[in-house]
């Protein structure tokens, strides 16, 4: 049993936005359903009946969500991490979850839904590469450009300027054992597309090929 469940305040969306979620994720379900009654009805002001909370899972993570009222909103200063191993996965959860959400609020990865929860949707290999990355003294992050939105797939290597490690997402074989200045070029800010013509695009552009085993010997 998960000892940490986060619990969502909603206004009144909270079977709404639960359900929206399960739809979503795979290995999802709602699992309880709490409704107000008339005691305390002078403290909650909520109509006899109406739902209080929703318990619901996602891929296996226990979540509650609640009907507080408009008190409590969401903002930035949390946000769900959306793991993903594959572009599809990428393009499915951002697609999903950003449906209905404040478009001005995508950005590097991060978006609203239309509830105003902040999710990441990003490679599972991400913290690896920035860790590495700024552990290197020739790393490039104080210079890491910040236009884009979400993260999406080249069809082809010729996207990205100058050497890469690896070339897909899928970074567990590879990652560990190659060099740091070998990853500070694959790292994601070396896909950003904002040079010259193509600085409108708000995507940062990852590679689909089989990682490279030569690079960064």
């Amino acid at each position: 049993m998960d000892r940490i469940a986060p619990c969502l305040w909603f206004d009144h969306q909270a079977e709404e936005a639960a359900t929206f979620y399960v739809s979503i994720f795979k290995n999802s379900k709602i699992t309880a359903v709490s409704r107000y009654t008339k005691a305390g009805i002078e403290t909650h002001h909520r109509p006899a009946g109406s739902v209080m909370t929703v318990e619901f899972e996602l891929d296996g993570q226990r979540f509650t969500a609640l009907n507080g009222g408009p008190v409590f909103t969401f903002n930035e200063a949390i946000s769900l991490q959306v793991l993903c191993n594959t572009q599809q996965d990428i393009d499915h959860f951002w697609d999903k979850l950003s449906q209905g959400g404040d478009p001005n609020a995508q950005m590097c990865g991060w978006l609203k839904d239309r509830y105003g929860v902040s999710w990441q949707v990003i490679p599972r290999m991400m913290s690896d590469l920035v860790r590495i990355a700024t552990s290197d003294p020739r790393s490039r992050t104080g210079r890491l450009p910040r236009p884009f939105r979400s993260i999406t797939s080249a069809a082809s290597a010729r996207a990205v300027s100058g050497p890469t490690v690896t070339t897909g997402f899928d970074m567990r074989s590879s990652t560990r054992r190659a060099r740091p200045a070998a990853l500070v070029s694959s790292i994601p800010w070396r896909w950003v597309r904002t040079a010259g013509a193509r600085r409108r695009s708000r995507s940062v552009t990852i590679p689909t090929s089989s990682p490279s085993t030569t690079t960064g010997r």
